[in-house]
């Protein structure tokens, strides 16, 4: 049953980056969009559609129970060697999706899913603690490191020891995706890690916009538009490559 439960986890988080790449892509264009490129975005873009409640429930359910499912991973299938770094990791990646299940949670109880207000926030409350700007200066060297680590991980195709990659096309569909999506998710998290660098520095939280910040962003660059509409159309890519990885995860 775990094990339906977590493959449903990676569908759900698939359908979340598709609508966030398609709201990146939207900001790419002229006229750009209102809605916030992030997961409270496309929690909040996916409400509005028919039966939109009843599918933030199902988001709900399968965040909570792939963030479950990875925290008790990690504690019973944990390495011999670096098992407290293996353990470490899994908790991260699972209060994370926890976090995001939770924000579906407010989302379809009629909340707002405002993840740039809780980064602000979050930003804010470190600058005001003793030490505060390092604290801020050390979240965002990690975000940024976690940026790299997804971007090698495409570069360097290490996705693949966490699937079944089946043969033939799909097999060399699956890899590219998983090659764009990751390189993708890496650029949209180290302009994450940048900005909150930013803003220990300045001591403003304001400049910690999260991911819809990072990515708008990206537009004030040299070709920012068509820098944004490929890292749009990579997390799209990232989206599908779950929907991929829900088949064939391995999951023992």
């Amino acid at each position: 049953m775990w094990r339906g439960l977590a493959r449903t986890g990676f569908a759900v988080n698939g359908l979340l980056h598709i609508l966030i790449g398609a709201i990146a892509i939207q900001l790419a264009l002229p006229g750009g969009s209102d809605a916030d490129a992030d997961q409270g975005g496309a929690l909040e873009s996916l409400a509005a559609t028919p039966f939109g409640g009843v599918l933030l429930w199902v988001v709900t359910a399968g965040l909570a129970a792939l963030g479950l499912w990875l925290i008790v991973d990690g504690i019973i299938d944990r390495p011999e060697d670096g098992a407290t770094q293996h353990v470490a990791v899994a908790f991260a990646k699972g209060l994370a999706y926890l976090a995001l299940s939770a924000t579906a949670a407010r989302v379809a109880l009629g909340g707002r899913g405002d993840s740039s207000g809780d980064a602000q926030s979050v930003t804010a409350a470190l600058l005001e603690a003793p030490a505060g700007v390092v604290l801020v200066i050390l979240a965002g060297l990690i975000v940024l490191g976690i940026g790299v680590y997804f971007g090698v991980k495409g570069a360097t195709q290490g996705f693949r020891d966490d699937v079944d990659t089946p043969g033939g096309g799909a097999g060399k569909a699956v890899i590219a995706l998983g090659i764009g999506g990751y390189l993708a998710k890496g650029v949209a998290l180290g302009a994450v890690g940048v900005l909150l660098g930013s803003a220990a520095i300045a001591s403003d939280s304001a400049r910690s916009t999260g991911l819809d910040g990072a990515l708008r962003s990206l537009l004030e660059l040299p070709f920012g538009g068509w820098l944004l509409g490929a890292v749009g159309a990579g997390l799209i890519a990232y989206g599908v490559y779950g929907f991929a990885r829900a088949r064939y995860a391995r999951l023992d």
